[in-house]
């Protein structure tokens, strides 16, 4: 084991729509989220319905021209991600959102994991072939409804994980090996409830990282961890990131 990995431990972060709602994106599970409020919001990204109904589609794409996800600027839990980062802390992000805010804020593309992948981007269902969502939203507001794929003809959807689909294996591998891995463990503004997501801080917590959850509500991995953090993410987070930045520069 090399001195940097033995006084730069791998902090690895868990983020959830918690971390994005100063952002102005709402939480879709937590008490006042979109799929409580409108359990019909559920069809427009549910990939078997999404594929055989066109007017699901239609609308699909509306709710996309409507997300505040594309408008959104990271806040200050971002920021400090990407600020820990780079004051030579290792760090890898394992995200359940789909906004790019990591990446936004100053993460390194390359260390950022998005479990659901990404609404800055769309892929056709029959080549896979990938494009912008913004070239996609201009064509909607052009009066295409249910823009076609340019390259075959296809069916256009968000390159995100819909309800019904996998999530991409070579990125559940890395953050798995990512979470076996860690020597610290936070997840962030996550109920935990959605696997295999949710397994990974059990899982860290198992090959020993110190676990730390914070999330305004509880969840399944409350008592596995060694620390559980109730107070707003905005400052919390950039608190307690602030502070293992200066316990690392300490022992470096």
């Amino acid at each position: 084991m090399s001195s940097e990995t033995t006084h730069r431990p791998l902090v690895a972060i868990l983020s959830g729509a918690g971390i994005s709602t100063d952002s102005g994106i709402p939480d879709y599970r937590g008490p006042q989220g979109l799929w409580r409020r409108d359990p019909e919001a559920e069809k427009l990204v549910t990939y078997d319905i999404y594929m055989t109904d066109p007017e699901i589609r239609r609308r699909s794409w509306l709710m996309r021209r409507d997300s505040e996800a594309l408008r959104a600027r990271p806040n200050g839990a971002h920021e400090a991600v990407a600020r820990l980062e780079r004051s030579g802390v290792p760090v890898r992000v394992i995200t359940q959102n789909v906004d790019g805010l990591h990446q936004l804020a100053g993460m390194p593309a390359r260390k950022v994991l998005e479990l659901h992948g990404t609404a800055r981007a769309v892929e056709c269902t029959h080549c896979q072939a990938r494009s912008g969502m913004a070239e996609a939203l201009e064509r909607v507001a052009a009066g295409e409804a249910d823009p076609a794929c340019r390259e075959c003809g296809g069916i256009l959807k968000s390159a995100t994980v819909m309800f019904g689909e996998n999530l991409d294996p070579e990125v559940l591998t890395e953050a798995v090996a990512v979470a076996q891995a860690a020597d610290i463990f936070i997840a962030v503004g996550t109920s935990l409830q959605v696997q295999p997501a949710a397994s990974l801080a059990g899982m860290a917590a198992e090959h020993g990282a110190r676990l730390i959850i914070v999330n305004a509500e509880p969840t399944p991995y409350d008592e596995l961890a060694d620390e559980v953090v109730r107070e707003p993410i905005g400052t919390a987070l950039p608190a307690l990131l602030d502070q293992i930045g200066d316990g690392a520069r300490a022992t470096g």
